[in-house]
């Protein structure tokens, strides 16, 4: 293997690995605001108890109301059936909501996938967060991500699509340009290596400016 080579696979896999440790900072956040509310609905049931003990039907409707507006943050939740899906796509759902960016989640893993966590990690906060900087260079009411994964057979499928500014993306070599600057392609250079070593399929779409990647990975 050449210098050059080497010099890439380093760089490579020190991307790799501040990626992991940025996922997992978000990660344990979510879980913090998950314990911030647990401790929250200990205090609301201790409210409405009072309430209706003193038979004030008209302040526990409107705690009840209060509630419903509150919990509304909390219904963008998802729950794929696989636990580090649910760790990435929830913690990046909470940072594109802090950006602004609506998110539409359909996913689906209702088996035990033979492809290990972390490159499921890798895959799923790769995509995430080149939609997540593609979208904010959109004005607010121009962005939206949508993200669907289901099993297609023996297959995880999984698709991400994003509004872009360009109506239509250039290809260079074959690859479509990563506008995040010096060292964030190497994200687009571990999803089509880790696709690529688990006899995957990979395609990336341009068109109308939306983006589209969209994977299919076998689990047997």
């Amino acid at each position: 293997m050449g210098l050059f080579s080497k010099l890439i696979d380093k760089r490579i896999a020190d991307y790799q690995r501040e990626l992991i440790e940025t996922h997992y900072q978000e990660v344990e956040n979510m879980y913090r605001q998950i314990r911030g509310w647990r401790h929250d609905y200990r205090n609301h049931i201790q409210t409405m108890k009072v309430l209706a003990a003193n038979g004030d039907l008209e302040g526990l409707r409107g705690y009840l109301d209060e509630l419903d507006t509150d919990l509304s943050t909390v219904d963008t939740v998802v729950k794929t059936g696989n636990s580090m899906a649910d760790a990435i796509l929830n913690s990046k759902i909470s940072l594109a909501k802090a950006k602004q960016i609506p998110v539409h989640v359909d996913a689906r893993i209702p088996v035990q996938l033979k492809m290990s966590e972390l490159d499921l990690c890798c895959i799923l906060g790769n995509l995430f967060d080149n939609a997540i900087e593609a979208s904010l260079a959109l004005p607010q009411e121009q962005r939206l991500i949508r993200v669907y994964m289901d099993m297609k057979n023996t297959q995880l499928y999984i698709s991400f699509t994003n509004f872009t500014a360009a109506k239509k993306l250039k290809k260079t070599g074959g690859r479509y340009l990563s506008a995040k600057g010096d060292g964030h392609g190497f994200g687009l250079v571990r999803i089509d290596n880790i696709v690529k070593r688990l006899d995957g399929y990979l395609s990336r779409n341009s068109e109308d400016g939306a983006f589209t990647t969209e994977i299919l990975i076998p689990q047997v």
